[in-house]
């Protein structure tokens, strides 16, 4: 295997330059598609899901996206059936952003899958590094939430508004707080 580009290393996961032109390019791309979708018309249905087709890097069958909508990148958010954003979604995609079929998803909510180093030298040079962020199925997360790098929530879950998910929450669970922690299990 040869050099990597600064792009491959952040689909890998490793540390990568956030500065690099590929990536700059890549980030404009997906500014100018976001902007484009949230002047769209609702009416134009055909064109709203063309343009979620060319931004994301999958998107299932009856997936709906309230404007405004902001991404990094786009090609690292793969949606299911039936997802629903509201209003002000932001998907900071540098790592791989994955959400299941049925899942519901407030307003302004946050899903981000970039970090930064710790140490403020490290930071200066632009680097960067991500951790993939899965969203089971038919998962409600209430608004204003906040779902950081590497957090896996399971099927079935409710994360509670305000919330800022900072671990893994299991399946079939209720989740609230700051750092989220489980509130009790949903009895079916």
């Amino acid at each position: 295997m040869g050099i990597l580009t600064e792009k491959e290393k952040m689909l890998l996961g490793q540390i990568y330059l956030a500065n690099d032109k590929e990536l700059v390019a890549d980030h404009k791309r997906a500014v100018a598609l976001c902007r484009e979708y949230n002047k769209t018309d609702l009416e134009e249905e055909e064109k709203l899901n063309d343009l979620m087709k060319e931004l994301f890097g999958a998107v299932g069958t009856g997936v709906e996206i309230s404007a405004p909508f902001l991404c990094a990148y786009g090609y690292n958010i793969f949606l299911g059936n039936n997802v629903y954003f509201n209003y002000g979604g932001i998907v900071i995609d540098c790592g791989k952003v994955s959400i299941g079929d049925d899942t519901l998803i407030g307003t302004n909510v946050q899903f981000l899958a970039a970090e930064h180093p710790i140490d403020p030298d490290e930071r200066l040079k632009k680097i960067e590094f991500t951790k993939d962020i899965t969203v089971g199925k038919n998962v409600w997360i209430g608004g204003g939430a906040i779902i950081v790098s590497g957090v896996t929530i399971g099927d079935n879950a409710v994360i509670g508004a305000g919330s800022v998910v900072v671990k893994d929450i299991p399946a079939n669970v209720i989740a609230v707080g700051n750092p989220c922690r489980v509130l009790r299990k949903i009895e079916k």
